[in-house]
């Protein structure tokens, strides 16, 4: 699991298989052809205290579940390996992201004090 992040403070809450999979679909809905490993990790990593190799496995299991399509790419040299959201992983990611509001509307109404 790994931690959320707050501006480079370690925070309390420890997030789930599907929060790592909803971060990292959104991650990579961003870029239309696609990005590599290395630079999810680090764009994760802006609100998660995330290890590559906890990474790793949430894209091995989106690219199972075909939510990710993966193509390699010369850079340098060497070979990259790129994700790329597939139609599945939008419609998941949609999913998530209607349940995170959900979700995060009637914590915040618990901690506020407010009934809903």
């Amino acid at each position: 699991m790994a931690t959320l992040a707050l501006r480079g403070e370690k925070m309390v809450f420890n997030t789930g298989a599907a929060l790592l999979d909803a971060i990292v679909l959104a991650v990579v809905s961003k870029e239309e052809e696609g990005t590599y490993g290395y630079k999810i990790t680090q764009d994760v990593r802006s609100v998660l205290d995330i290890s590559e190799s906890t990474l790793y496995p949430v894209l091995r299991r989106l690219l199972k579940d075909d939510c990710l399509a993966v193509y390699d790419m010369e850079y340098a040299g060497r070979n990259r390996r790129y994700y790329k959201i597939t139609e599945k992983g939008r419609a998941q990611l949609t999913l998530y992201r209607k349940e995170w509001k959900n979700y995060s509307e009637k914590i915040t109404s618990l901690f506020d004090g407010r009934m809903f």
